[in-house]
């Protein structure tokens, strides 16, 4: 395993391996308006929420790597602490990011790249239109990590207005995942996008408290075939199936395979496991937990 001491290696390397590893990265469209009305526009995907009462998101405009300049994002922020963070869905992506082109302080990249200012309610930056959810906020502060090339500036702002387009609402008035479709930043030039095809479903344990890992039966947690994912899930249960459960499924589900191989016990672990690993993916966990505890039976 590569160790490094981030002392010990140069800044765009080091920028590149936390940018390549800490993602995907959602991304703030931020359109922002210094004190003589000069709009900006521009993404940035050091950029989360972290809070909803109140409710919160940061963002950092860094100081450039390569000139230790502060961004006109940081600078328009400085003389009016307002800012419209836009959400960025797969229709705009190339929009946003021709805004991120280094143009000149005071050209307006809302025309640069084709988007429409539209004024907003509460504060003086205007809204992406064609952006499906578009966040009003005041900055409450801004926290400044440091004054050399590289250093982020964390914008804490507090969202005073929501707009939602409402083509990505589902029929309870709310945002349809497959709908927005969102994108997100990696490292370098790349990206991805949060389409039904790379999204999955994991519901989480709120309610209930699993048995864990630990509990699980050695020669199960040590099986060659099932991975940790599978391990994960089969530690989610809050308790496991009965003995009478567990002989049922074995004589009405199970009973072909083993009849076939009772003189190969290795063997006939080894398909149970396999069979458990197919029901794990598709989230028949219980299913599965019966069939890898019908060997000990």
């Amino acid at each position: 395993m590569l160790t490094i001491n981030p002392k010990d290696v140069s800044v765009p390397k080091l920028h590149h391996y936390l940018l390549g590893s800490v993602g995907p990265r959602p991304i703030a469209f931020a359109s922002t308006i210094d004190k003589n009305g000069k709009v900006n526009l521009a993404p940035f995907s050091f950029f989360n929420v972290f809070s909803a009462n109140p409710p919160i998101m940061v963002f950092s405009p860094a100081r450039s790597g390569r000139t230790n300049t502060t961004k006109d994002t940081y600078d328009n922020i400085k003389e009016v602490p307002e800012v419209v963070i836009n959400a960025v869905n797969y229709e705009i992506v190339q929009q946003m990011s021709l805004a991120s082109s280094p143009f000149e302080k005071g050209v307006n990249e809302f025309e640069k790249s084709g988007l429409t200012m539209v004024d907003s309610e509460t504060i003086r930056p205007f809204r992406v239109k064609e952006s499906p959810v578009q966040f009003e906020c005041k900055v409450n502060e801004v926290v400044e990590l440091g004054n050399e090339g590289g250093a982020g500036n964390l914008v804490i702002c507090e969202v005073l207005k929501i707009h939602i387009d409402e083509r990505v609402l589902n029929a309870d008035q709310m945002i349809d995942q497959e709908k927005i479709d969102l994108v997100a930043r990696m490292g370098g030039n790349w990206y991805c996008r949060a389409d039904k095809n790379s999204m999955f479903e994991i519901q989480k344990p709120i309610t209930t408290i699993g048995i864990g890992v630990d509990q699980i039966p050695k020669d199960i947690r040590l099986s060659t075939i099932l991975t940790g994912n599978d391990l994960g899930l089969l530690g989610s249960v809050e308790e496991l199936p009965n003995e009478t459960d567990v002989n049922d499924y074995k004589l009405i589900e199970l009973s072909d395979l083993f009849v076939e191989l009772e003189d190969e016990p290795a063997k006939l672990e080894q398909e149970l496991h396999k069979r458990a690993k197919e029901l794990l993916a598709n989230n028949h966990i219980e299913e599965a937990w019966k069939t890898l505890l019908s060997f000990n039976d």
